[in-house]
């Protein structure tokens, strides 16, 4: 605390403390913004707990997890102990059973107190839904026990390096040869690749095409299996990302998930709940950073009084709260949609990624202006979840994919 100023004083304890006031029945933050608003007293609770493992077991070290690259593994494990590791997967493997608008609650949750290692538990848990959805019965009772407990990590292998939005032109291919499947090819940018246990892949079985593509799950281990450098990232640095790399690797038919040119299917259905997840993360991002940028006016002098007397700063909050909010009721509409099943689920998560993360980047970018030179420096904690979740308008599908599948759904009448 070198000028000995406020702001400085609560720039190394703020990330800890804003998510202590979530967490903490929410004293001090005003309803408009209440992320428990319309919620059941079931949610509310697993909410509560989610708040409270936010504060106490992940803010206090999301700056030395970015900093050191740590993943987190043994903070993972304990988030799985409260049910977080299978959140809307069946009960009968280990899952907790919840629906897509409870996950969404619990991740925006969990994300005020970490938004990188938040979104490696979402991708995390769409991997063991997947298992759980399209496995067979032997395969969910062999993989999802441990995953649901987090004593293993999945990872999701879609992007290849020639292939990132026009997925279904990948070219891992996989040919059977009597009871195993030859692997060759690569992935690219996979979350815990390297540290993780499981890889659900999708490779190409078939022709060219969408319909030529089927699922497999790779365990770490499995000869030919291997991996690129770990590569060095503007944030999402709790949790390592590599290349995985197939060379004549022998998986077992038995690990296949569905039947042969499903996995395009698979792979789809598995990112429609992925967009909630990670637009949920975005979510809980931005509810930190308003909560910061609302202290640090309400701290800083400026021209002899507090910032949060200036009109302007007070219009630029007002609009970073009406964002968030109308965020926050498209994501959990779209959730209440994937859960019912209904026809235009899969735009409405579309709609509800594009727009949840497009707005809550623009949310987080501003709480960070409002801090000033502060801002850019890595003590204050809205500077990562900046960083955190500049990618999530990428990844899941490109938020300019996202506009093709809504257009298309608008056009194809």
């Amino acid at each position: 605390n070198a000028d000995g100023s406020p702001a400085m004083a609560m720039a190394w304890r703020a990330a800890p403390r804003v998510a202590a006031r979530l967490a903490l029945g929410r004293r001090g933050i005003a309803s408009c913004i209440d992320p428990s608003i319309g919620l059941t007293e079931d949610q509310k609770e697993f909410q509560k707990v989610a708040l409270d493992f936010a504060a106490k077991e992940m803010a206090p070290y999301m700056a030395e997890w970015d900093e050191k690259e740590i993943f987190p593994v043994e903070t993972m494990r304990k988030a799985a102990q409260l049910g977080f590791g299978g959140v809307y997967v069946k009960p009968d493997v280990g899952g907790s059973g919840l629906s897509r608008l409870d996950t969404s609650i619990i991740f925006e949750a969990l994300s005020t107190g970490c938004t990188s290692t938040t979104a490696y538990m979402s991708i995390h848990n769409m991997c063991v839904w997947m298992i759980d959805t399209f496995g067979s019965e032997e395969q969910r009772r062999r993989f999802c026990p441990s995953l649901c407990s987090m004593e293993k990590f999945a990872s999701y292998c879609l992007t290849e390096p020639g292939s990132g939005s026009d997925a279904a032109s990948l070219l891992t291919s996989a040919q059977r040869k009597g009871d195993t499947y030859v692997l060759n090819g690569s992935k690219a940018f996979i979350s815990g690749g390297g540290d993780t246990d499981v890889y659900v892949v999708m490779c190409r079985t078939g022709g060219p095409g969408p319909k030529g593509i089927s699922c497999l799950v790779v365990e770490k281990g499995t000869p030919g299996l291997s991996f690129g450098k770990k590569e060095r990232k503007v944030g999402w640095n709790s949790q390592p990302t590599r290349a995985v790399i197939f060379e004549d690797c022998a998986v077992p038919v038995g690990n296949r998930l569905g039947v042969e040119g499903q996995g395009f299917s698979i792979a789809m259905q598995g990112l429609n709940g992925g967009r909630i997840n990670i637009a949920s993360c975005s979510l809980g991002a931005a509810h930190a950073s308003v909560l910061l940028a609302q202290e640090h006016l309400t701290v800083r002098k400026q021209f002899g009084e507090p910032l949060a007397n200036n009109q302007y700063l007070q219009f630029r909050l007002a609009e970073m709260a009406t964002r968030l909010v109308a965020a926050r009721l498209m994501v959990r509409h779209a959730a209440r949609a994937l859960q019912d099943g209904r026809e235009d689920a899969a735009v409405l998560c579309s709609m509800a990624k594009l727009f949840a993360t497009d707005e809550c980047f623009l949310i987080c970018n501003q709480a960070l202006q409002m801090h000033g030179g502060y801002g850019y420096l890595k003590d204050y904690a809205v500077q990562q979840f900046v960083r955190d979740i500049r990618v999530h308008q990428i990844l899941e599908g490109t938020n300019e994919v996202m506009r093709m599948i809504v257009a298309r759904n608008l056009l194809q009448g």
